[in-house]
Formats: structure tokens, C-alpha cells, sequence
């Protein structure tokens, strides 16, 4: 039954989810029931993208690629897909009528990552993280919001914010491996083998901006969605504020993290503070 393959496809992007990320595992945890299974759906079609070509480096990165986008365009076009996550993934594209303007942006920032090193520009910087992170904070956001289109417009410039939030500081925590590991710069005009106070000081405020603007819209989102989304941004937060202690010269020798008794820690906190209406 198709139905049952349906469920299957499920379980996987649940596992990608459970597998790759703990922290955004346990955000997602939060979330309603009624939702939390699209969300998983949206993390394991983009972590599968990401994996290609940040992972796969004894294959041809670009074949797979390839390969994995016409998937994805037969499984949207044909409602289903023998690829499990793409499978799920087409299930909510068409249930929450997500844009695919958002998917071609998210691929087209993935395909980047195949030649493009370095970012020298502000637009080249802003374009790659719309595609690579806003757009997902999009997708996510249509399942937030039920596919109700006045919402989603009111809430799509914090949405993005958020996105920007997270992935930059994943650049930033990631330097040692992007750039040593990928051979990868994000950041323009920075000079990551001299990583200085002045430059990491400047990313920061630029990511505390965005975390501003973001958190703004998660007080404004139903109900189902914000207290996972407030668990996610208290994570991130988290993760700057131990990035922001360390000298430059050490976030550009080692990955920062936040270990899993201080997530469990981060948990409980913002449960009181969303009880108490403190977001």
C-alpha cells in the first residue's frame, strides 16, 4: 500500500533528523504532533543536499548531485518518489503548497558549494545564505503557519532573519572545517587565516541583528510552532554567546560547541520562560 511506503519515507526523515542533528532533533521534539512530521521531512531532503557536497569527497560530488536533482524534480512533478526522503519531502511541498522558487533557490546554493570557494561581495554573501538557509526557514515556516498565506507574508522577513541567524553562526562555529577541510570562505572581506577581534566583533553584532529581528516573529507564531522555534533560537543564542568569549584565533582552530547537559540545561529554561510568557 502506498500508504505504508508513506510511512516508511516518514520514519526516515525522522532518523536523518535524529541522526545528523541532535539539537535540532530535540527543537523539532517540541513542536505539535500535527506538524512536527513535515518539518522532519523539510530537515531530510535539505540534509541529504548538504551531505553531497560537503561529504561525499571519494565520489563524483557533481554526478550525485545531478542525479539527486532530477529526483527531486520527478518527485514533484509525479507525487511520489522511491527515494524515501524525497518521497516525504514532495508529500509536504504539495500539502503546504510551498513555493518552488524556494526549492530552486535552496539547490542552487547547494550547487555552488561544488566550485565556488570564496564570497568576495556582500551580494554574493547575502544571495548564497537566502538560498541555503532563508528559503529553508520559509518552507518551514508554510508548515508553521498551516499554509495560511497572510500570515506566512507577515511573518516571511522574520523567518528569513532567523535563517540568516542560524546559518551564520554555523559559519562561524564551522570555520576550521570550512576553510581547512572545503577549502571554503563565506564571510567577504574577512581573512580567515588572520582571524582578528575586530572581524569576529563585526559578524557578531551583524548575527545578533538578524537573532533581533527574528525573535520578534517567533512571539508572533501559532501556537503548534513557537515554542519549538524559541528552542532552536535559545540553542543558537547559546552557541554565539560561547563563540563571542572565545578569541578569534581559537574559533579558527577548533569547532565550538554546546554539550548535551547545557542543551538539556537550555530546555527546562525556555520552557519557563515560554510558561511565563517571557519570550
Amino acid at each position: 500500500m502506498k500508504s505504508l511506503f508513506d510511512t516508511v519515507s516518514y520514519h526516515c526523515s525522522k532518523t536523518v533528523t535524529k541522526t545528523y542533528s541532535t539539537s535540532f532533533s530535540l527543537a523539532t521534539k517540541m513542536l505539535y504532533s500535527s506538524i512536527r512530521s513535515d518539518i522532519y521531512n523539510i530537515y531530510g531532503f535539505v540534509r541529504f543536499a548538504d551531505e553531497i557536497v560537503d561529504s561525499f569527497h571519494d565520489y563524483d560530488k557533481e554526478l550525485l548531485f545531478n542525479k539527486f536533482s532530477e529526483d527531486l524534480e520527478l518527485a514533484l512533478k509525479d507525487k511520489i518518489s522511491l527515494n524515501p526522503i524525497l518521497n516525504s519531502f514532495q508529500h509536504t511541498f504539495h500539502n503546504y503548497q510551498i513555493d518552488k522558487s524556494l526549492v530552486d533557490a535552496f539547490m542552487n546554493s547547494m550547487r555552488l558549494d561544488l566550485h565556488k570557494n570564496t564570497y568576495l561581495t556582500d551580494d554574493e554573501y547575502k544571495n548564497y545564505i537566502y538560498g541555503s538557509a532563508d528559503v529553508v526557514g520559509l518552507m518551514c515556516l508554510k508548515v508553521f503557519v498551516k499554509g495560511d498565506n497572510e500570515k506566512y507574508e507577515a511573518l516571511k522577513d522574520t523567518a528569513m532573519a532567523l535563517g540568516s541567524a542560524f546559518q551564520k553562526v554555523n559559519f562561524l562555529r564551522d570555520l576550521k572545517a570550512d576553510f581547512d577541510g572545503l577549502n571554503r570562505s563565506y564571510f567577504p572581506n574577512v581573512d580567515l587565516d588572520n582571524l582578528d577581534e575586530a572581524s569576529k566583533k563585526q559578524i557578531i553584532e551583524d548575527i545578533e541583528s538578524d537573532f533581533e529581528k527574528g525573535l520578534s516573529g517567533i512571539q508572533k507564531l501559532p501556537i503548534e510552532a513557537k515554542f519549538g522555534v524559541f528552542m532552536a533560537y535559545r540553542y543558537y543564542k547559546q552557541l554565539l554567546k560561547k563563540l563571542k568569549k572565545t578569541p578569534a584565533l581559537q574559533i579558527r582552530s577548533a569547532r565550538i560547541r554546546v554539550s548535551n547537559p547545557k542543551k538539556v540545561e537550555l530546555l527546562m529554561r525556555s520552557y519557563v520562560k515560554y510558561q511565563l510568557n517571557l519570550l
